[in-house]
């Protein structure tokens, strides 16, 4: 009888999975159940499409004729409330119930909404979803003022969306750099300036402690916690994801804000698996609990997490280091690992447009940003992979080529 895989969740994590397992088990029975009205669209050019860079068409990576090609059963606007891992049941808002052999939770996050009076103002936006960004396009390109909120890598989309459609933004963070865990403040110096080009003004020492609203209840300013009112009739928050574990609550799944797995994907339920941003997993590299909501690490972990369910044994590890881009300004910039983690660094100032930072854990890389010149980041991701020690030669990271024989000892 052919094996039976449910996975909750259409994004790249769960479609990776439903790929990996339909490629290795050509007779499985495979279903994916997604809350969302549209199957897996590219999360990363949603950004483009909202500043108006961009068509929708590229955006979408799969149409529903990809899964009826490839005999997956898609199930759209369908709300998970539950599952049984005894009886090996999902529970749907439509009071279906669907059989599993082998389960994948791929559920991802919400936009955690700021907890200050008129946050759900008309007019005030997260960035989440492909309506999201449809939703951002079509009122930005009536705005004329903005504040975005929220200074790390989603936030800074905002803040990019307001510059391309011509908004005059404010960008109010509460310290005294952008994605202050990740850059100094010369470095992110680098950021501000190009923000300032395209009219994004960095407020430092800031945030909101309430939006103001017309009597139509629509956005018209924010008040930062020092009084200052910033005019918007545009708002953009993005202050971190509330993961979604609700319906897991009474599951015996074990949860730490998010799903906690090994480095093969498994949960703490027999046949359960989860994957993608919710996830909480073991860090080979760090060798330690961590979380990565990057598009390449979901990616790959959906593919192991489908290996893993397919072989039924833990044959597929997990040893990723993840790599997020952003390209809103003339110059590059990529993060890589977990550039906001370990007990050391070195950093470089190269030019007006060009830095680099890594940081380091016990004489190990484990993470950097790279501003202006990402040749490094070869090398840089195979010293965090290999883990191979640092230690007295740190300084060698910040050479303009880096050689991997110069952390070897002969």
């Amino acid at each position: 009888m052919a094996t039976s895989h449910v996975i909750i969740g259409d994004g790249i994590a769960g479609s990776s999975a439903a790929e990996t397992i339909r490629e290795a088990d050509p007779d499985a029975s495979v279903t994916v159940i997604t809350d969302e009205g549209e199957a897996l669209y590219n999360r990363i050019l949603i950004k483009e499409f909202a500043k108006g860079k961009l068509p929708e068409a590229p955006i979408s990576i799969h149409d529903e004729g990809w899964y009826e090609e490839r005999d997956i059963d898609l199930k759209l606007n369908t709300h998970v409330t539950g599952f049984d891992a005894d009886a090996h049941e999902v529970y749907t808002h439509e009071g279906e119930t669907i059989d599993y052999d082998k389960l994948l939770i791929a559920t991802g996050g919400t936009p955690t909404q700021l907890p200050v009076e008129g946050s759900d103002a008309e007019g005030v936006h997260h960035f989440w979803t492909f309506q999201d960004a449809r939703n951002i396009k079509e009122h930005a390109e009536q705005a004329e003022k903005g504040v975005v909120v929220g200074a790390g890598l989603l936030g800074i989309d905002l803040a990019a969306i307001c510059a391309a459609q011509g908004i005059e933004g404010n960008y109010l963070m509460r310290g005294d750099a952008w994605w202050r865990y990740a850059l100094s403040v010369e470095g992110a110096e680098i950021i501000h300036d190009a923000l300032r080009e395209r009219n994004v003004t960095p407020v430092f020492g800031s945030g909101v402690d309430h939006f103001e609203t017309d009597e139509d209840g629509e956005v018209v300013a924010a008040v930062d916690p020092n009084g200052e009112r910033f005019e918007a009739d545009f708002a953009g928050v993005a202050i971190g994801l509330n993961f979604n574990t609700e319906f897991l609550r009474d599951t015996g799944l074990e949860l730490d804000d998010g799903i906690v797995t090994d480095e093969y994907m498994q949960t703490n339920l027999e046949d359960v698996y989860a994957a993608g941003d919710i996830t909480r997993f073991h860090d080979l590299i760090l060798g330690e609990m961590a979380q990565n909501g990057a598009w390449g690490s979901a990616k790959e972990q959906g593919s192991i997490a489908g290996a893993n369910m397919v072989s039924g044994e833990e044959t597929e590890e997990f040893r990723w280091v993840s790599s997020y881009s952003i390209t809103h300004f003339d110059f590059p910039f990529l993060s890589f690992g977990h550039p906001t983690l370990g007990n050391g660094d070195v950093e470089k100032k190269y030019s007006d447009t060009e830095w680099r930072r890594v940081a380091i854990k016990d004489g190990k890389v484990v993470g950097g940003v790279l501003i202006g010149d990402l040749a490094p980041q070869s090398k840089l991701k195979k010293l965090a992979r290999e883990q191979i020690d640092i230690s007295g030669k740190e300084d060698l990271l910040l050479k303009e080529t880096i050689e991997i024989d110069d952390f070897i000892d002969a």
